[in-house]
């Protein structure tokens, strides 16, 4: 297990992806170095009112602790009061136009320890699109990129983590998914520490060719305050689910990490109405019915 493999790889990604979405933006994103007082602390990458992204951050951290939070002792109740270290990359990206999406990434590794046991390790992440106005082709590269960063080490995992991710970006409380999917997966420490960890660098470097292609088809779409208004509503389901359901958020907030960088994820503006559905036949409604529906994308 070669802890400083890990952070060396993460770090890298974190600035590979900066670089490539400051290139697509034109503005430049906001570093902020930070430590935290229980142990460790992060790197977190900000851009506010870009020319493309209204918002979006790319957050590295790495924090130490003598208990696992509930969040990440929930599944594994065997774990519960050993000292931990967590380590990762997650990013979200909201852009301004609202048909170009919004995209959410995490990878991310645990090692939870107890003197005398042998230490436990694993990872976990994925990726999953939230557009506001559907576009089958761009769903279809989405989760076309998350397979190929898959296949090579098993092809179930694909299917499997599609599933899981389905299940996982789900508002229990509103009975609709937050957006199309992709992947996710936790408590992963298949074969070897290798392979894992190679799993998780592949899910890595596939994000920027998922996202974006997308993007740039995307983001200089004409839009008028019918989308705006529209893409505000949606984005307060997004809200409600990172509040709400989120185990990274959860995770960050109970373990004492830096509220600045965890809710980085929020977008920066946002509407709820009471009781409001779209006009059906219209665009809006169309989300709905062709969208967030669990669907398969990939024949």
């Amino acid at each position: 297990m070669d802890i400083l493999k890990v952070k060396e790889f993460l770090l890298e990604l974190q600035e590979l992806i900066v670089e490539r979405m400051e290139q697509v933006d034109g503005a430049k994103f906001h570093r902020d170095s930070w430590e935290r007082p229980e142990g460790g602390g992060g790197i977190s990458c900000v851009m506010e009112e870009g020319n493309h992204l209204e918002r979006g951050g790319v957050n590295f951290s790495h924090v130490f602790g003598q208990n696992l939070p509930p969040s990440a002792s929930a599944h594994r109740p065997e774990l519960a009061g050993r000292n931990f270290e967590a380590m990762g990359v997650s990013l979200v990206f909201h852009p301004r136009n609202p048909y170009a999406p919004t995209v959410h990434m995490n990878v991310r590794f645990f090692v939870a320890q107890k003197p005398g046991a042998e230490p436990v390790w694993w990872f976990g992440g994925g990726m999953d699109l939230t557009p506001y106005y559907g576009f089958e082709e761009d769903a279809v590269h989405f989760h076309q990129m998350c397979s190929n960063a898959l296949r090579p080490f098993d092809e179930s995992y694909y299917p499997r983590f599609k599933k899981w991710c389905d299940e996982y970006f789900f508002l229990k409380h509103r009975q609709e998914p937050r957006g199309i999917g992709g992947i996710f997966f936790d408590d992963l420490n298949d074969k070897d520490f290798d392979f894992s960890f190679n799993l998780i660098e592949s899910v890595g470097d596939h994000f920027l060719s998922a996202y974006v292609p997308i993007l740039e088809k995307r983001m200089n779409t004409p839009y008028g305050e019918r989308e705006r208004d529209f893409q505000a509503y949606r984005r307060g389901r997004y809200v409600e689910f990172n509040l709400v359901y989120d185990r990274g958020t959860l995770f960050g907030l109970q373990s004492g990490g830096r509220t600045e960088s965890i809710l980085m994820s929020m977008p920066p503006i946002v509407k709820w109405r009471y009781d409001w559905k779209p006009e059906e036949g219209s665009p809006e409604a169309k989300l709905y019915s062709d969208f967030l529906i669990g669907k398969e994308w990939l024949s």
